[in-house]
């Protein structure tokens, strides 16, 4: 009895899976080319969050991972051997979730960054067309005004 696994074991090794194939699923929806901030910073959030989701898993994962050391000690080696093989499989997948949400918060959060920068070029570069508008719009000075004609000249 001492080689099989506690009923606590089973059950934190289930939600650890399910909450591992779920994230998977969130992470590997296809992105897809967003122009507006606001969906963008929604997006950050939701990763966020399985950020903070990940550190609470990270209990359960850690129970497990003792839980599997303390039988390995107790149990026969193919025992033993199965349930590293079962955790080292789970901190794989846990690890490479880990680093894909890291992965994607710092893209999202370059990607905000340079629409943020190219929103507001974008606005300086309207307002700049805007005033160009109105210059060329204004009316030439007559041609023997020679001071009036260098002061648009300077302004061009």
């Amino acid at each position: 009895f001492d080689s099989l696994p506690p009923a606590r074991y089973k059950e934190t090794m289930s939600t650890i899976l399910v909450w591992i194939q779920q994230s998977e699923t969130k992470l590997s929806m296809p992105q897809v080319a967003v122009a507006e901030y606001e969906i963008m910073e929604q997006r950050l959030r939701e990763l966020k969050a399985l950020q903070s989701s990940l550190q609470e898993q990270q209990k359960g994962l850690n129970y497990l991972s003792t839980t599997v050391e303390d039988m390995s000690r107790k149990a026969p080696a193919e025992v033993s051997q199965r349930y590293r093989s079962e955790i080292e499989v789970i901190l794989g997948r846990w690890k490479k979730l880990s680093a894909q949400l890291v992965e994607h918060c710092q893209k999202l959060e370059e990607l905000m960054t340079k629409l943020q920068r190219f929103q507001n070029d974008t606005k300086t570069l309207k307002k700049w067309m805007a005033e160009v508008d109105v210059f060329l719009k204004e009316e030439w000075p007559a041609l023997g005004d020679s001071e009036a004609l260098e002061k648009q000249l300077e302004q061009c």
